[in-house]
């Protein structure tokens, strides 16, 4: 079994090891060793059975591990896997699959991505490094999810559709086929995407309109 580290010991993150724990209950596949996170408060403690191992700082010191950045908010996990190859660039980033998650092998799955428990990637999918899809998400054909998109509980994305670079998708939202979501913008919990969607900004709704636009 390889080794991991989690980077991340909030909600979350107890969720992911969770779903590292049946993944080994199905096949042994990884030696959990803990948890990475920064707040002063946890350091040294149990989360849910795992040690807190230390901060981010830190990833240098396990060179034989490998890691996955358990944090729901694309731009902060976005920064800390930036941070953490700045420490120690030889890192090692792991992909978990829940043992439930019906996906073809016509899919593509980058370094660092997590896929949570009863959800369904269909055929012809790209999905980049660091994505999070959560639990009961759907992926039709020939979609493409870019690095450090987030898919939060029960999204539905239709075919052919581009879902950019750092961009959040809210509980139970949809998103017809062939439409795009722009790059690092947000789309809120339960809005429908009949139009495509623009770079830097939240749209919520149903259909989802723009409601703020961002420089950074």
């Amino acid at each position: 079994m390889k080794d991991l580290i989690i980077i991340g010991a909030s909600g979350f993150g107890r969720e992911v090891a969770w779903l590292v724990e049946r993944i080994n209950a199905k096949e042994p596949a990884w030696n959990l060793l803990g948890f990475l996170d920064d707040d002063d408060e946890i350091q040294g403690k149990l989360i849910n059975g795992y040690s807190v191992l230390g901060k981010t700082e830190d990833a240098g010191k396990f060179t034989d591990a490998y890691f996955v950045c358990a944090v729901g908010a694309s731009r902060t996990r976005e920064k800390i896997v930036n941070r953490v190859k700045e420490i120690n660039p030889d890192i090692k980033f792991g992909t978990v699959i829940d043992p439930s998650v019906e996906i073809s092998d016509l899919v593509t799955v980058g370094e660092g991505t997590i896929i949570c428990a009863h959800s369904i990637i269909t055929v012809n999918i790209e999905i980049g490094s660091h994505v999070i899809i959560n639990l009961d998400c759907t992926v039709g054909h020939d979609a493409v999810l870019q690095d450090f998109v987030t898919l939060y509980p029960s999204v539905n994305v239709s075919g052919i559709t581009n879902i950019g670079y750092c961009s959040e998708l809210g509980t139970g939202m949809q998103i017809i086929q062939g439409k795009t979501v722009g790059n690092y913008s947000i789309v809120g919990a339960g809005a429908v995407v009949v139009k495509d969607i623009p770079d830097k900004c939240t749209a919520v709704g149903s259909p989802a309109k723009p409601i703020k636009f961002f420089e950074e």
